[in-house]
């Protein structure tokens, strides 16, 4: 019986270990929109990010929550990230939230359902300092339901 305790605590703290080797996240941040009312396209969601490493590379996500009625299999967003030194960069972005068959993608718990979409992946940050990343939803519904939360995680690439 005791080697069998400690083969499971062996296992759990191996389990643990190795979990905790995993991704190294920079930051991650959810910002909450009052999902009744909409996400008006002039509510913009910023995210100030501090980057003191400008050699590693990171892996950056786009974080998406929408309730089970959403209405559309997909967002369309604006990103703009705004570099220390003053230089904006736009991009258009499609996130995905549902497949072909109209089933919902990501993971979901009850009536809402949590999307990870890659935005850059490997990407150096050229410049130390605080950088901006502010969304805007682009969909031609203004305002926009059933989108409860943006967020914003950067992790260190392996």
């Amino acid at each position: 019986m005791r080697k069998l305790v400690l083969a499971i605590s062996g296992i759990a703290l191996s389990v643990i270990f190795i979990s905790s080797c995993g991704k190294k996240s920079v930051f991650s941040e959810y910002k909450s929109i009052d999902a009744e009312k909409g996400w008006a396209k002039d509510n913009r969601i910023s995210f100030d990010v501090n980057i003191d490493d400008t050699i590693s590379r990171y892996n950056v996500y786009v974080n998406v929550r929408q309730g089970d009625v959403y209405q559309f299999r997909n967002l369309f967003v604006f990103l703009v990230t705004e570099y220390p030194d003053g230089r904006k960069v736009k991009d258009t972005l499609e996130c995905l939230l549902a497949d072909d068959k109209n089933q919902w993608m990501g993971e979901g718990a009850g009536d809402l359902w949590d999307n990870t979409i890659p935005f850059k992946g490997n990407a150096k940050f050229p410049v130390k300092g605080k950088y901006k990343f502010t969304y805007e939803q682009a969909m031609r519904v203004d305002p926009l339901p059933m989108i409860k939360d943006m967020g914003l995680t950067i992790d260190k690439a392996e």
